[in-house]
């Protein structure tokens, strides 16, 4: 006997019906606010996501399209580091037809080092900052 026909079951048009109704639709807006909740020093994704209702993985993914500049504007402000730029030992002038390779990023942060050679994925740097200034 089939149970989605008995009486005092719902049917399964009916289950799909309350399952997408129950489906939150987030405006840009508010994910940028939950996901900007996350980036305060100390935040913890897990209790931002569970406080709003949505699932800690869907809020990493909001992250990273943040991170990525795919959520509009934000309303915090870009904290800038100084940044002093050193020719490499040894480096000869660079003539203004000349293509210089890709070069080396060596952050110093406090005791942390992080030295980056080649083409740097400009999320991954960002990533890393964060993290040496927590």
């Amino acid at each position: 006997m089939d149970s989605s026909c008995q009486p005092g079951t719902a049917s399964p048009s009916t289950t799909q019906e309350s399952a997408s109704a129950k489906r939150q639709r987030w405006t840009i807006k508010q994910k940028r606010q939950i996901v900007e909740e996350t980036l305060v020093p100390g935040a913890s994704v897990a209790k931002v996501a569970r406080s709003h209702g949505v699932n800690a993985n869907q809020v990493f993914y909001w992250r990273k399209q943040h991170l990525a500049g795919r959520l509009g504007n934000s309303s915090t402000t870009l904290k800038l580091l100084p940044v002093t730029v050193e020719p490499s030992p040894g480096a000869a002038p660079v003539g203004p037809a000349e293509r210089p390779s890709p070069g080396t990023i060596h952050i110093r942060l406090g005791q942390a080092q992080i030295r980056i050679e080649g083409n740097a994925d400009p999320i991954l740097v960002r990533m890393v900052l964060d993290a040496l200034r927590a």
